[in-house]
């Protein structure tokens, strides 16, 4: 396993996605961000939106909305992960209609869980807009989706797999290749 971030750099690329969501969406973040809901995709999605989120807070006044998103049964490979599959909360405190909804995941590949958060999202109602931010694109997509922000591009071997910790889940920060 090789480490590719440190805690250090792990922090910066965060703020990257924050600073970069705000400089091209300024009129959102304005007057605290009503307009604004910041949704991670379980699990590590979540922690990463919530960093945003406080980053946002306290650089830019911006308080969004933020909530959890479970997209285990909007998988299209949901019968193949067993017949009982662990599904986790979702917990979205404000309406998403005409809300501008910034979609965080960890790592961005296929594009099979951007999808499944789609549906799952739309569910709930109709935003103004959605816009992706993942942590790392690790390149590769199966179907047409892309980050609209992204912390990190890479480019792994075949059967390696990209791997991001946050101390929440995992008591470390960074992103690992194995």
């Amino acid at each position: 396993m090789k480490q590719v971030s440190s805690p250090k750099e792990f922090k910066a690329i965060i703020e990257k996605i924050a600073d970069d969501f705000v400089k091209e969406n300024e009129a959102v973040c304005q007057k605290g961000a009503p307009m604004l809901g910041i949704v991670g995709i379980q699990t590590r999605g979540v922690y990463v939106a919530g960093r945003i989120a406080e980053i946002l807070k306290k650089k830019y006044k911006a308080a969004a909305n933020v909530g959890s998103l479970d997209i285990t049964l909007y998988r299209d490979d949901v019968s193949e992960i067993g017949s009982q599959p662990l599904v986790k909360e979702t917990d979205i405190p404000f309406p998403v209609e005409g809300k501008t909804i910034l979609l965080v995941d960890d790592v961005l590949y296929t594009g099979r869980t951007i999808r499944a958060a789609l549906d799952a999202l739309l569910e709930l109602g109709r935003p103004k807009r959605v816009l992706l931010a993942c942590v790392v694109d690790r390149l590769g997509r199966e179907l047409p989706i892309r980050a609209d922000y992204a912390g990190l591009q890479m480019k792994v071997k075949a059967g390696e797999k990209i791997q991001l910790k946050v101390k929440e889940v995992d008591g470390k920060d960074g992103i690992w290749v194995y």
